[in-house]
């Protein structure tokens, strides 16, 4: 606080009746601490390698009163010692002390963290969160880069620490913002608690030093050619073929390829109804309305479901099985792993992960001519702008020109 001036510390001779107290002889770690509208007692001390400065209850300040100051620092510096301070006990108004536990232990962050992830365990025990996203902030918190603040107590915590951390990480801007989520929580209940003063990230401007800091995605969409595909195939087994020549066929998520059912096929219409997703071993809808809708089936995606039909279509209600164990598919890692790498492996395709299958879907059709809003609506887009986002590279010219000129063009 502003308004302070020096005051003697211990050395000073004892004050004579009527004498100012600069000249009161302060014991050792005994401080006067001068503000606008008051003079007040402090005691310093260390406590579990935190530099604490307690302000005393206002009174006069006598020498009687400066000798009781100093014996209650040397109380604390006993109970210090001796391992029984509890600094609520002596100061429980002080924020100070909200960075210990009850037994007198700062608390760290590596504690804050492993309940964080106790509450989102419970959270999926209640079905109030899903355990995809369970597992993607357990993985933020298990993390190497989250080990950083494991031995950071609480109070040290600060804005510029924070700041620095994320400064330094050398990720993407999508990544880094799923390693700061349970992050965040942390210090929101910590401030809820009020355990802190203020959330460090209400004082970083965290847009900014993302754009700043974080690298751009090495990501790109690699689709498959023609010839390539037609490699892929030809080098599928009997059990594999249907499913990957099916997949070519509609753009699919994995998790939505996996949770296919034989009941959402319209044979008639020729279409699919998509309205699952696996995701974490757990089928459930997709996260967006747009995202439940009716694929179309061309020939080569209708011949793959009838060369399926021996082996499934009595078998239970899912249509792709896996060729190992004639069961349903759990996750996107066994396709990856048992089918996809050896199926590139030995058709001699260089490998791309399975999710180009997608991306070749959607460029096919865009690079055919497809209008941009019909392909979006079958990827169960929201919108077309991620369309354009994404294969921007792939749609003709004509269906570049914003949309007012592409409806003008069209009543000409």
């Amino acid at each position: 606080m502003g308004g302070e001036r020096p005051a003697r510390d211990s050395g000073s001779p004892a004050p004579k009746p009527g004498a100012s107290a600069r000249e009161i002889s302060l014991p050792r770690g005994v401080k006067i601490r001068e503000f606008k509208t008051e003079r007040r007692l402090q005691i310093a001390f260390s406590f579990r390698g935190v530099e604490c400065r307690e302000l005393l209850p206002p009174r006069p300040i006598t020498q009687t009163a400066a000798n009781i100051a100093g014996g209650l620092r040397a109380e604390v510096l006993r109970k210090i010692s001796e391992g029984t301070f509890h600094y609520a006990d002596y100061f429980p108004d002080s924020p100070r002390a909200k960075q210990f536990d009850i037994a007198g232990k700062r608390i760290m962050m590596r504690t804050l963290l492993s309940t964080q992830l106790e509450s989102y365990e419970r959270q999926v025990t209640n079905k109030t969160l899903s355990p995809s996203t369970f597992e993607g902030y357990a993985k933020a918190i298990k993390s190497e880069r989250m080990q950083f603040w494991a031995d950071v107590a609480l109070g040290e915590a600060t804005p510029s620490k924070l700041r620095d951390w994320i400064g330094g990480m050398g990720i993407t801007a999508k990544a880094a913002r799923n390693l700061l989520t349970p992050l965040r929580s942390v210090f929101e209940d910590a401030l809820n608690d009020e355990l802190i003063e203020f959330n460090p990230f209400d004082r970083i401007a965290l847009g900014k030093l993302l754009r700043q800091s974080s690298k751009a995605s090495d990501y790109e969409v690699d689709p498959f050619t023609m010839a390539e595909r037609e490699a892929l195939l030809k080098a599928a087994r009997a059990d594999e073929q249907p499913m990957m020549q099916f997949w070519f066929a509609t753009g699919l998520r994995p998790g939505e390829l996996m949770a296919l059912r034989w009941d959402r096929i319209d044979w008639v219409g020729s279409k699919v109804r998509i309205d699952l997703n696996l995701v974490s071993k757990t089928e459930k809808g997709p996260k967006t309305e747009a995202g439940i809708r009716d694929v179309n089936l061309n020939p080569a995606a209708l011949a793959a479901l009838l060369a399926q039909k021996p082996a499934s279509f009595l078998a239970g209600a899912h249509v792709w099985l896996n060729p190992r164990t004639s069961t349903a598919w759990e996750a996107d890692a066994q396709i990856r792993k048992t089918l996809w790498q050896p199926l590139c492996t030995r058709a001699g395709v260089r490998y791309r992960n399975p999710y180009q299958v997608r991306h070749t879907f959607a460029s096919s059709l865009l690079t055919a001519g497809e209008n941009p809003w019909y392909v979006a609506s079958q990827l169960g887009h929201v919108d077309v702008q991620l369309v354009f986002k994404v294969y921007g590279k792939f749609i003709p010219q004509d269906y570049q020109r914003p949309a007012g000129r592409l409806l003008r063009a069209g009543n000409e």
